[in-house]
């Protein structure tokens, strides 16, 4: 566990940043999408969650990319 923490706080590789960043906006497209008071299709809203595990997993991995390993 002590190695995951250090890992996470080290500092990421620029390439990395920008790719953890797209997934936050894609996490943050999907959920305004899904979260819409307007009825919109099911394929849209489908599509949504999709982006939305895509951002994430994008997201968690892209942090845990460390420089030199």
């Amino acid at each position: 566990m002590k190695q995951i923490m250090s890992r996470i706080q080290a500092p990421t590789p620029p390439f990395f940043v920008k790719l953890r960043n797209i997934g936050l906006a894609l996490t943050a497209v999907s959920i305004a999408l899904t979260t819409s008071p307007l009825a919109l299709p099911l394929v849209v809203v489908k599509i949504a969650g999709y982006l939305a595990i895509a951002g994430s997993v994008a997201s968690a991995v892209s942090q845990a990319a460390v420089e030199g390993e």
